[in-house]
Order: C-alpha cells, then sequence, then structure tokens
C-alpha cells in the first residue's frame, strides 16, 4: 500500500534525526580543535555550520509547536561549542520534530504555521514550512559533510535511508537511536 503523504513527512523527520546522529557521531572522531577550526564554507567551520543546522532547526520547530521564540532563536550564533552538548541537543531538538511530524494529519498540513520575524509575521502552511526545514537541513549537512571530508575522518554515508533495500546500512544507526524500519515506515 503506498505511503500516505502524513507518512512522508514523518519518514523525512525521521531521515533527519538519523543523518545528524550519522553526522555528529562522525565529527565525535575529530578533536575540539579540529571541531572549531576554521574551513571553507558558508558557516566557515563543521562547529559554526552544525549550530547553525541546530539554531535553526529550534527557530521553525518552535513555530511548528505554536512558540513565538522568532529571531532569539540565533542570539548566539554557537550556544553550543562543544560537540557532546550539540550532539545532545540537536538530538532533543530532532526528538521535537519527530513527535511533531508524528502528531500531523492531512489536514493539518494545511494548517497556517505564525512564524515570528520581529519585525513581521510571515504566515506559512504548515507542508511548506517543513519541506523548507528539511531542505534546508539537507543543505547544510552537505557543506559540513564536505568539510569534513578534509578531515581525517572519512564522512559518513547520509543517502542510505529511504530504499528499503538498505535497511541493513541502517540497522546500527536505528538502534542507537531507538527506531525501527516497522515504526518509520510503518510496515
Amino acid at each position: 500500500m503506498p505511503a500516505d503523504l502524513v507518512q512522508t513527512f514523518r519518514a523525512f523527520a525521521y531521515n533527519n534525526a538519523w543523518a545528524n546522529h550519522r553526522l555528529l557521531t562522525a565529527c565525535g572522531q575529530l578533536s575540539a580543535d579540529d571541531f572549531a577550526a576554521e574551513r571553507t564554507g558558508f558557516f566557515p567551520s563543521l562547529q559554526k555550520t552544525l549550530n547553525h543546522i541546530y539554531i535553526i532547526d529550534l527557530f521553525y520547530v518552535d513555530a511548528l509547536e505554536g512558540g513565538w521564540l522568532g529571531p532569539m532563536a540565533w542570539q548566539n550564533q554557537v550556544p553550543f561549542p562543544r560537540l557532546a552538548d550539540l550532539v545532545k541537543a540537536q538530538s532533543a531538538m530532532d526528538r521535537r520534530l519527530i513527535g511533531f511530524c508524528e502528531a500531523l494529519t492531512p489536514a493539518r498540513l494545511d494548517d497556517v504555521v505564525r512564524i515570528n520575524r520581529e519585525t513581521r509575521v510571515q504566515n506559512e502552511r504548515c507542508d511548506r514550512l517543513l519541506l523548507h526545514l528539511f531542505q534546508h537541513d539537507i543543505h547544510h549537512r552537505g557543506q559540513a559533510h564536505a568539510m569534513l571530508s578534509a578531515t581525517a575522518v572519512k564522512p559518513p554515508q547520509l543517502d542510505e535511508f529511504f530504499p528499503a533495500d538498505d535497511a541493513a546500512l541502517r540497522a546500527k544507526d536505528f538502534g542507537e537511536l531507538g527506531f525501527s524500519e516497522e515504526k518509520v515506515w510503518r510496515s
């Protein structure tokens, strides 16, 4: 039976958490200096790039949940200088996003989300905002992946999530995250 649209958003939320887990786990092999070292990228270090992912997740997940945090989310551009602290915060944020997507219904995808932009209120449909958030994270994880390739640490595969045939390749990570194929895919 084909998945419905809500199930697709749920799968993207799990994929987001899985990709963050893989990338942050790989970064755990770096020294603190290598994690913070200046590199080529829009946010010129792994530390800044991965903190940016967290900050924007905070901004949008708060809005999706009905919060009004707005630009206060990025008052501190590196809220978690230590990787261990970032891992905990990002994991908790990923769980919030999964929880939001688990509660979705087809009707809620059309809901308007009010986003505090400080000087204005942006009104955005829930489905469009979620797609934007997932694309944002994919984009910046790609930048971090490229930065990681300039270190002694091999960047992890981040594209083994959707094909059923790749289940064995993600099984270890799913175990660490408490995910299962049945839970993610409702199979």
